[in-house]
């Protein structure tokens, strides 16, 4: 099959692209390599699929319409995989506008994109920050979820709002993924995982939000990118629902939790990174941060139902490949 994968030099985008290439498939990848995070990272994840013949990559900017639309005019493609968004919960409070412009207006793009041009299936990234402040765990995708608490989650719960209507109006299968915390080797610099290792490996002081008192869902990037590849195959269907019931659709469209399942405490998510490093992390701890939870955790039993597959990497596991390959990747950077 052919594939656009936005975002191919993230994190999840270049995991995706290469699981797709190796069985086989056609893959196209877009990405703008912008310096949100060191673009040598997000050149190095390209590096290995630039080699591959059935990998194509273009440079190119969400928030470009004719480019968009000339990449989707050239190749036909079957099925879009929108990975690319302008990511960062406290990065959105002092830079609004760069998400307005990749994730409003670039979705936009991959939307008309797909309505153009008689996409298949799009399985796009949304996120559990949609779900706020919200008290009740595990979040069900059935959950309120219309008070955004940063400027990012108020984009990723538009962008679901947007893909509702397209797939509504233009009868288009539509898949969105709320992503929880998912981390692991090649992962983003400007994520706990990452940024507590670093910090740790150096002897220098990591910053502990809200004197600990957190957990994550956090979700190996192995486990996440199974899910990605197995739910593409899941095409949703138009149901025949009662229209007058107010949470109900008879557009082809799904929304599932993309997560680990078991929330980890970030005391056992420090003593991870601690063990798998050989040293002990010096903490500075402070009041909660603007934007952020006290909690995530994933109720996935919707998606594990569709597709068979429950993640299976412990945060111990992970955490150790995750080290592995930090020491290895910065050892040769």
């Amino acid at each position: 099959m052919k594939y656009l994968v936005t975002g191919a030099a993230g994190f999840i985008g270049s995991a995706v692209a290469h699981k797709l290439c190796a069985a086989g498939n056609e893959v196209v990848g877009i990405d703008n390599l912008n310096s949100y995070y060191d673009p040598t990272l997000k050149n190095a994840r390209l590096e290995p699929l630039r080699a591959l013949e059935n990998f194509t990559f273009f440079k190119a900017d969400l928030s470009d319409g004719n480019a968009i639309t000339h990449i989707f005019h050239e190749y036909p493609f079957d099925r879009v995989i929108h990975l690319a968004a302008q990511a960062g919960v406290r990065y959105s409070i002092d830079n609004p506008h760069a998400y307005l412009d990749s994730n409003i207006n670039g979705f936009l793009n991959i939307l008309e994109g797909c309505r153009n041009n008689g996409i298949e299936h799009l399985v796009y990234a949304s996120s559990s920050s949609v779900y706020g402040t919200s008290n009740t765990t595990p979040y069900q995708t059935s959950s309120a979820v219309d008070h955004p608490i940063s400027l990012y989650a108020a984009t990723k719960r538009s962008n679901e709002l947007m893909a509702h209507t397209y797939s509504h109006l233009f009868n288009i299968p539509v898949t969105g993924l709320r992503f929880f915390t998912v981390y692991g080797p090649w992962g983003r610099p400007d994520m706990a995982p990452f940024k507590f290792t670093k910090s740790i490996i150096e002897g220098k002081e990591i910053e502990v939000y809200n004197n600990g008192n957190l957990s994550r869902d956090f979700t190996y990037i192995d486990d996440i990118v199974e899910s990605i590849i197995r739910i593409q195959d899941v095409l949703p269907v138009r149901d025949k629902f009662d229209m007058s019931s107010p949470d109900k659709s008879s557009a082809p469209y799904r929304v599932y939790n993309i997560g680990n399942g078991a929330p980890v405490s970030l005391a056992r998510f420090i003593e991870a990174i601690e063990s798998s490093a050989g040293k002990k992390a010096i903490k500075k701890f402070l009041p909660m941060q603007p934007g952020d939870v006290y909690t995530t955790h994933a109720d996935t039993d919707e998606l594990v139902n569709a597709i068979g597959y429950r993640p299976v990497v412990s945060i111990e596991e992970g955490m150790q490949r995750f080290v592995r390959w930090y020491s290895d990747f910065y050892g040769k950077h």
